[in-house]
């Protein structure tokens, strides 16, 4: 680290903890111009601010800054996952933890998920499980597929795909003429990552659906998988 760069970062952490909340906000922001491993300690210190905008921030800058120090990072994440009392902060944790592929926090986001309804909590979750890759996510995927909220059921139809787990299938069947056009295109892209002969004529069926966004993502679809 240079000299400049080593004093712009002291300067910086000192400013972090200064009880002027706007000037510890316009730190986190300079700081994105320092090299990745002094980013990443500023941010291990933004991350647990009393102001929740500022841990919201840090947060999510951890979803790929982190990979400085993944052990570190689990446990920051983890902590802000479970005992933030700020939701959309929680939900940025979830977020992050699948960026970086933590599988090692599937069983904390699965407990998170249970004990919430709250429906933008969920959603983080459930894409951060398709992130992670996790095949123990199965279960717990299927599950939300059920959910009220379709914005959640949609995210867990992505994910089904990304785990690739060919059980899928048949949870994604039935919602190939379902009346939401956006559940239907999500279900095509999942299909089409999945693959298989139910998933092909599944994606035959919804080539020609009457919405336009459906019908053209399922025949690019198609045709990558002839190439």
């Amino acid at each position: 680290m240079s000299e400049i760069s080593k004093n712009q970062f002291e300067t910086l952490r000192e400013q972090l903890v200064i009880d002027d909340m706007g000037i510890r906000m316009k730190a986190l922001h300079a700081s994105r111009s320092l090299p990745m491993a002094e980013r990443f300690d500023l941010l291990t210190i933004a991350a647990i601010d009393p102001y929740a905008r500022i841990r919201y921030d840090a947060v999510s800058q951890l979803g790929t800054v982190g990979t400085v120090d993944l052990q570190k990072s689990l446990e920051i994440l983890s902590d802000r996952l479970l005992v933030d009392p700020e939701l959309d902060v929680r939900a940025a944790a979830a977020a992050s933890l699948g960026s970086l592929q933590l599988t090692q926090s599937f069983d904390l986001l699965k407990t998170a998920y249970e004990s919430t309804n709250d429906w933008m909590f969920q959603f983080s979750i459930v894409a951060a499980i398709g992130d992670l890759g996790a095949p123990q996510g199965f279960d717990l995927l299927a599950e939300a597929l059920q959910s009220p909220n379709e914005l959640v059921k949609i995210a867990a139809i992505g994910s089904l795909g990304d785990l690739g787990n060919p059980k899928s299938v048949s949870l994604l069947l039935p919602l190939v003429e379902d009346p939401d056009w956006q559940i239907r295109h999500r279900v095509a892209q999942s299909l089409a990552q999945l693959g298989g002969s139910e998933a092909k004529v599944a994606l035959e069926k919804l080539a020609n659906d009457p919405m336009s966004q459906v019908a053209e993502a399922t025949r690019a679809a198609l045709s990558l998988g002839e190439k």
